[in-house]
């Protein structure tokens, strides 16, 4: 594997052919910590955002912001920050993203209006899209071995399975014993620790060759995936047909074509097609992004459900979650990373989302006065289970016999289509929840008990739809994901780094 020297007084510098980093699980450890505070503020804020939405005066229809102003952000510059880490340096991107990242959280902590809390989610999903791509690479470039790699995208793939969950566990605590924005300036001391195990630990790897960016790339796709989410939340408001959803809808469409035509016309794309059309690696990202439409939008719906209908407290709220993080480390950190060695990833991935697809579906059928255990309970452990087979699998081949200069960016493209997809399946999921709840109180005397009713009716419409989606992106990643079973190793001693870089069938 390629890489420039630099100099580093904490680590030596990884060069071609040298031995694996003997300090790689340490470093295992401060990646997944920084990944883990990454994907747990795409949720923390969901069990606060009930009190922040009180306090600040917040409309329902621009409560959901607070979440898509950080998804959006870290999704559409999640392309520019893999190329950063690929030309810049992954460990020094990664330590920028870090720091970076705790400013904005100081910042969302402090907020005393809406519009700043907003631009403090949109600076840390910035920081986190240079953040979350190194992080994904330096774990590809210090794990090589095909079933070292299995066991650490097993880790990598529970935490963004299971760290979502966690966030609501987190942000529950701190909402009801402190204060809703202790949910950012927690985010402080998570990043001091790991920055500075990172410092010490990691070894600096970039691509060979002088960086250059493709700024109208960046433009396009930006504006493009903007466009395209701005659409599905004013579709709550303004209905499907109006003329600026519809708009916006097809001016997103339109720029991400012209973005995806641009790229096969510059010199150095933000997106090499290459990385995103193989079918390994196009049916991973596929995964990821229809996976999470439906995993985000249950957070949002079953927070709201446990604290509006149930009367749970924040904190019991987020206990309530705690089941569905135990599923994604059964099935991510034991099933899977034994399994995805030896069988073919759509072995995993399909029955993954199918088994998902079974928990939405039966969440579908809870009821206003139905328990948490004959309810709940089920739903999510399906969902759990689901998910943690399809993200550490996902998370493993999204980086799948790539060039090592494509590194940075085929990690960007699988946070990328984690979170664009999340954020897709926030505005979408939450149009279609609000729009039956309205239909069914239209008809109605609006009383407390109708009104939690219909409540749970849009929550129960939106959950079929999420189903729907799952059992379709099962249909779709069986036939795209045609990979086979991996090769095993020749010889006892398996490997070399450079045959298991290239890992023809692993990674």
């Amino acid at each position: 594997m390629s890489t420039s020297l630099s100099k580093d007084p904490a680590q030596p510098p990884a060069t071609p052919g040298a031995d694996p980093n003997p300090r790689r699980w340490l470093a295992l450890a401060f990646i997944a910590l920084a990944q883990l505070m990454v994907i747990i503020d795409v949720t923390i804020v969901n069990i606060a955002l009930p009190s922040a939405q009180q306090d600040m005066e917040v409309s329902d229809a621009s409560r959901q912001w607070v979440i898509t102003a950080y998804t959006l952000a870290f999704g559409s510059l999640l392309l520019l920050g893999g190329r950063i880490a690929d030309y810049t340096g992954r460990k020094r991107t990664f330590l920028i993203g870090l720091v970076g990242f705790a400013g904005a959280s100081a910042l969302g902590g402090a907020a005393n209006t809406f519009g700043l809390l907003l631009a403090a989610r949109a600076l840390q999903g910035g920081f986190g899209a240079l953040l979350a791509p190194a992080a994904l690479s330096l774990l590809a470039v210090n794990f090589t071995d095909p079933k070292e790699r299995a066991t650490a995208f097993g880790v990598f793939g529970a935490i963004a399975g299971g760290g979502s969950a966690l966030g609501l566990v987190l942000g529950g605590f701190l909402t009801e014993y402190l204060d809703w924005r202790w949910c950012f300036y927690v985010n402080v001391p998570v990043a001091l620790i790991a920055g500075t195990g990172a410092y010490m630990v990691l070894r600096e790897t970039r691509a060979e060759g002088r960086a250059r960016f493709d700024i109208p790339g960046v433009l396009l796709v930006t504006a493009g995936l903007f466009a395209v989410v701005y659409g599905l939340s004013e579709a709550e408001a303004d209905g499907w047909g109006s003329a600026t959803v519809v708009g916006l809808l097809v001016g997103g469409a339109v720029l991400l074509g012209v973005f995806a035509y641009v790229e096969t016309r510059v010199e150095r794309p933000l997106l090499p097609l290459r990385v995103a059309l193989d079918r390994t690696r196009g049916g991973a990202y596929l995964a990821i992004a229809l996976g999470v439409i439906a995993l985000f939008a249950v957070f949002l719906f079953l927070t709201y459900y446990l604290q509006e209908v149930k009367d749970y407290s924040p904190v019991k709220a987020g206990l309530a979650f705690l089941p569905m993080s135990a599923g994604v480390v059964v099935t991510a950190g034991g099933l899977s990373s034994r399994l995805i060695p030896r069988v073919p990833p759509r072995a995993l991935v399909v029955p993954g989302l199918l088994t998902a697809a079974g928990g939405m579906f039966l969440l579908s059928t809870v009821e206003v006065d139905t328990s948490y255990a004959a309810g709940v309970l089920p739903s999510i452990l399906l969902l759990g289970a689901g998910m943690g087979m399809v993200m550490s699998t996902a998370m493993n081949y999204a980086t799948h016999n790539v060039a090592a200069e494509d590194s940075g960016i085929a990690s960007a493209m699988a946070n990328t289509a984690q979170q664009v997809g999340g954020s897709i399946g926030v505005a979408l999921l939450n149009t279609i929840a609000t729009t039956a709840t309205s239909d069914y109180l239209s008809s109605r005397t609006v009383t407390p008990e109708v009104m939690r009713a219909g409540l749970v009716e849009g929550f129960s419409v939106a959950s079929v739809y999420a189903g729907c989606i799952l059992v379709g992106a099962a249909l779709l990643v069986g036939f795209v994901m045609n990979t086979p079973r991996p090769k095993r190793p020749e010889g006892e001693g398996g490997e070399t780094e450079a045959t298991a870089t290239r890992a023809v069938h692993v990674g």
